[in-house]
């Protein structure tokens, strides 16, 4: 949000006066915007939400991810970035078989429902070579969905078929890869990384602190355990008007707009 603007006047030599400025020609002088400090916005707690995490170690083959998760960009989607792009603002249809056990977006909201989109981007390659990003990903035409949000609402874990583990209380159906206050990355398999099965980054969160410390504890730990989280399980509001969603499908990006496929039904 810009805040106060100052007006900052040019000479060579000499004081120059507030009214000489606002009185000179529009080339001599120079608009220095001020951001606005504002107060933090307080999360406000979800009634009943309590997080546990899991043993990944104890699965036979485990490895935890191979750098530092800040600095991973398949697991910081932030790292690759987005750029919007003017694509249809809707579900899409495309044709071949579907996954009856892929994970179902609506089931990010708590009354199921089909939002309103209200941007459509394009996420970047990673040159790995350089470790630099890329050009945009063309696979499909959009590959990160801008989801219409109430500022504010609880954001659930989406229905699938897929679970990642089971305890006295149920089985759960993802892991927390990464976490920060505005982003969460999940997994819809018990691995450490997006290699295979379905992996889920969402941005313009606002993530339940608990949830946030819970897993940098474990990150810190040396990730042999991550949190976990069950089906239909809230762990965050809407940080804003727009839930930016990207799906992937054995590391690659897909068009998170496919009706058959993330939607179905709808």
């Amino acid at each position: 949000m810009l805040g106060m603007v100052v007006v900052l006047g040019l000479a060579c030599s000499g004081a120059v006066s507030a009214e000489s400025v606002l009185a000179s020609e529009p080339q001599a002088a120079h608009a220095l915007f001020l951001p606005t400090v504002l107060k933090p916005r307080v999360f406000q707690p979800i009634p009943g939400a309590s997080y546990s995490a899991i043993c990944m170690s104890c699965v036979s083959g485990w490895q935890p991810t191979d750098r530092d998760a800040d600095e991973h960009p398949d697991l910081n989607l932030a790292l690759r970035g987005w750029q919007e792009t003017s694509r249809y603002l809707g579900l899409v249809d495309y044709n071949g078989g579907r996954d009856e056990n892929a994970p179902q977006l609506y089931g990010l909201f708590a009354d199921e429902r089909t939002p309103s989109i209200s941007h459509v981007y394009q996420v970047y390659h990673w040159n790995w070579s350089t470790m630099e990003r890329g050009g945009l990903i063309w696979d499909w035409e959009v590959t990160l969905l801008g989801a219409a949000t109430s500022p504010g609402e609880v954001i659930h874990v989406p229905r699938s078929g897929y679970q990642v583990g089971v305890d006295s209380g149920g089985s759960y159906a993802v892991m927390v890869l990464y976490a920060t206050n505005s982003s969460i990355t999940l997994k819809f398999t018990r691995e450490d990384n997006v290699v295979h099965g379905y992996t889920l980054h969402l941005d313009g969160l606002s993530v339940d602190p608990a949830l946030v410390s819970l897993y940098q504890s474990c990150d810190a730990g040396g990730r042999s355990s991550l949190p976990a989280l069950r089906e239909r399980q809230p762990f965050a509001r809407a940080g804003g008007s727009e839930l930016r969603v990207a799906i992937r499908d054995c590391g690659q990006f897909m068009d998170p707009r496919s009706r058959k496929d993330w939607w179905y039904g709808r």
